[in-house]
């Protein structure tokens, strides 16, 4: 893994930055309306990575007090309104609730400084919906990211609106690709992802909820039966990304005939395991349909 290192000025003085995965610093400064539990996640992800310098980022957000603590604690911009965000901002990210996009799209549109662009990240609320509010030409990309960019270790899918162009699909990249890995996608399919990868995590943390609590039944500590369910995920879903394997494969290798591991998938498939997981991604993806004829 190599390291540069990066220097740009400023304000009044010229900043060092470590970088690694090759990124290139983004010079432009991102306003962030909204800073709730995924707007965090990516404002914090985004630090971590060094991409942004703290200092090029500013957020706005209702609740002054969570403001105070994130400008305090990553020295962020903050900024009083979304008028004052926006002219400070050459990219806006909306990571506010989807009910109330209409309301934040609509205070914007009367703003007559625009920024450059628009990444919205809002469930559920397509790019069409959002450019019908904005004024006529302003590129939008759609984003799904998910909590774990809080790590740089996310999960976010991609799509254009109708005004975007392949810079725009290129920087919404960039800047993602510092919190975890992209995809392109077409946005009909948006639905699927954020049940599968936007709700996904919280799947996961039941699983490895789940296995923690049969290790307690079986004797083992807490901390312990918990350490060992979130490496194991962990290092599994490690082993799939590096081996480029089917997880049957893999699955397969651990699986020794009249075993522990035999009789263990026996009875997760004999209770529904895999269907249960099917129904419940295809129920989110649904109510996340049901979401989006709700916001507008």
């Amino acid at each position: 893994m190599s390291i540069g290192i990066l220097y740009f000025q400023s304000y009044s003085k010229i900043s060092v930055l470590y970088y690694i995965r090759g990124f290139q610093l983004v010079n432009e400064k991102i306003g962030f309306i909204g800073t709730g539990n995924m707007g965090e996640a990516l404002l914090r992800g985004i630090i971590n990575s060094s991409l942004v310098a703290p200092e090029l980022i500013y957020a706005s957000d209702i609740n002054k007090e969570k403001l105070g603590i994130l400008s305090k604690e990553l020295n962020i911009n903050i900024a009083n309104n979304n008028k004052e965000l926006i002219d400070n901002s050459d990219i806006i990210l909306i990571a506010v609730k989807p009910d109330i996009v209409k309301g934040v799209l609509s205070e914007i549109s009367g703003i007559s400084h625009q920024p450059k662009w628009f990444i919205s990240i809002a469930a559920g609320i397509n790019t069409s919906f959002i450019e019908s509010i904005l004024p006529d030409g302003i590129s939008v990309v759609r984003v799904m990211p998910n909590t774990p960019a809080m790590v740089c270790e996310g999960m976010t899918a991609i799509c254009p609106g109708k005004y975007a162009n392949d810079d725009h699909i290129n920087k919404a990249k960039q800047l993602f690709q510092a919190v975890g890995k992209t995809v392109i996608v077409n946005e009909k399919l948006m639905d699927a992802v954020t049940a599968l990868s936007g709700s996904g995590p919280a799947f996961i943390f039941l699983l490895i909820e789940t296995l923690a609590d049969a290790g307690v039944q079986l004797g083992l500590s807490r901390n312990d039966a918990l350490l060992m369910s979130t490496q194991t995920v962990l290092g599994s879903s490690k082993m799939l990304l590096e081996t480029q394997e089917h997880p049957a494969v893999l699955k397969n290798r651990v699986t020794s005939p009249g075993g522990t591991t035999a009789i263990g998938l026996f009875e997760l498939e004999n209770n529904g395991f895999r269907s249960a997981i099917i129904k419940a991604i295809v129920s989110s993806a649904e109510r996340s349909k049901e979401l989006s004829t709700q916001s507008k």
